[in-house]
């Protein structure tokens, strides 16, 4: 019996990972321009041009918990194609995700006691979280048993890095990680912040710096700090519509470090609204978060 890896659309994956593992993924909805849309849907593709211009109008955009029968398709569709069933979530710290989803699955895991379920808050956001999801994924393509990849998930979810910084400030405050005097006096003498998410899954702001350049840089010196093995790992940049940025880091951790395997994507709605636009965050794993 084979197991399926269920992830929510805050994993910021890009199609071709998705389909490369056979993920299945719950999708997120953010509510625009009066309409409620779907962060994910198979086979489709989001303008996200369009959405980050929105952002730069500053445009309200709003967000809310994965809908519950979204949850009960996709779990209940695997359980009865026979599946052991692994679902790896969006922190509880950031949202109520995971406490929903992984409360359905464990209440479909009494219908189906012949069938393994499993749930693990990977107290991770956007690309970190899809780190973790793509190492969770090769070691199922290895021949990994959900078990021994559960306890993977486990071992090394709070070796998970998140290093990331913003281009204004603005969104951050309305959605009360700054104060609203913090941001207006950043935005005036072009403070940049350095922050990350901590081991219980949390939003803190570690620094600030002076200067967009300086901030991409401190997330390559971060790095240097704590990553364990930087040349052989898989690093994941995610990016609020500012490409060139996140190829800027790259390029810093390539040179520094010899790591060859790097993936760069655009931050999905659902987390990008609440970042906004100018965001670029690095993910690796290290020796603590």
């Amino acid at each position: 019996m084979g197991f399926s890896i269920v992830t929510d659309s805050s994993c910021n994956l890009p199609r071709e990972i998705i389909e490369q593992y056979d993920l299945k993924i719950i999708s997120l909805v953010f509510q625009s321009g009066g309409k409620q849309i779907r962060s994910y849907v198979k086979g489709e593709t989001l303008d996200l041009a369009q959405f980050y211009a929105a952002m730069r109008r500053k445009e309200r955009i709003t967000t809310s918990s994965v809908a519950p029968q979204d949850c009960l398709d996709i779990f209940t569709a695997e359980l009865d194609a026979g599946n052991d069933v692994l679902y790896i979530g969006f922190s509880s710290g950031l949202s109520a995700t995971y406490q929903t989803a992984s409360s359905i699955l464990q209440q479909l895991g009494a219908e189906y006691p012949n069938q393994r379920v499993r749930c693990v808050d990977s107290l991770a956001a956007a690309l970190g979280e899809g780190l973790l999801v793509t190492h969770a994924a090769r070691l199922r393509e290895q021949g990994q048993d959900i078990e021994a990849v559960t306890q993977w998930l486990m071992d090394n979810r709070l070796h998970l890095c998140h290093w990331f910084t913003v281009d204004d400030l603005f969104f951050l405050h309305r959605g009360g990680r700054v104060s609203k005097a913090a941001a207006i006096v950043g935005s005036m003498v072009g403070i940049k912040p350095v922050l990350h998410v901590d081991d219980e899954g949390h939003l803190i702001m570690i620094s600030k710096v002076r200067g967009r350049r300086a901030s991409l840089d401190a997330l390559v010196e971060k790095m240097a700090q704590t990553a364990i093995d930087p040349a052989q790992q898989t690093v994941y940049i995610v990016h609020g519509d500012c490409e060139a940025d996140a190829q800027y880091v790259r390029d810093r951790v390539a040179e520094r470090f010899g790591t060859k395997d790097i993936l760069i994507s655009c931050l999905e709605p659902v987390i990008g609204c609440h970042s906004g636009p100018g965001t670029i965050a690095l993910f690796y794993l290290g020796t603590q978060r």
